[in-house]
């Protein structure tokens, strides 16, 4: 409650009044000593199960493609240091399957067709697939920034001979702030 002091009768009270915000706040804290003891309680004993992972026969696996080039002195990226220096526009191409597995043009063309005969055989056939069209995968193609357009023009013209309808492209984000 607050009381005013001296001054005009006439001018309005400047003053705020805080006691509800305070009752609030109590009382938030109040819900909250007595809430957090009682969920870490119970998230001690949660066991998460253990699931081995296998592959999924109802939900269509797009293809992950990677595409780079040599670096100056001809070197490959990979797991073991090799002495990579980054790719660079008059190298070779490389395209990586699934991001790990490196392949030639006509290996990418056979595993692509493969891999595409293959779900649409388990979907039950072409016209089986055509019904509905999310059960057709997509490949998604990520390129090095270094890449040469023809290293990745090569990679469409083989995954669209493979029979891929659709293709899109995997960016990094850009930092807005520089």
């Amino acid at each position: 409650m607050a009381i005013s002091t001296g001054g005009d009768g006439n001018t309005p009270m400047a003053d705020i009044n805080t006691t509800p915000l305070v009752d609030v706040m109590l009382v938030l804290l109040i819900i909250f000593l007595i809430a957090v003891p009682v969920a870490i309680q119970t998230i001690e004993k949660l066991e998460i199960p253990i699931f081995e992972s296998v592959e999924s026969k109802d939900k269509v696996e797009n293809l992950l493609i990677t595409v780079s080039t040599t670096d100056a002195e001809g070197r490959t990226a990979g797991p073991v240091k090799s002495g990579f220096t980054g790719a660079v526009r008059d190298g070779e191409c490389r395209v990586y399957l699934g991001n790990t597995t490196p392949v030639s043009s006509e290996e990418l063309y056979d595993q692509a067709f493969k891999r595409l005969d293959s779900i649409v055989q388990r979907a039950g056939g072409p016209e089986a697939i055509m019904e509905d069209p999310d059960l057709i995968p997509q490949v998604h193609i990520r390129g090095d920034v270094n890449a040469p357009w023809r290293c990745v023009a090569g990679t469409i013209y083989n995954v669209q001979a493979a029979g891929y309808p659709t293709i899109g492209f995997i960016s990094n984000p850009v930092d807005p702030n520089g």
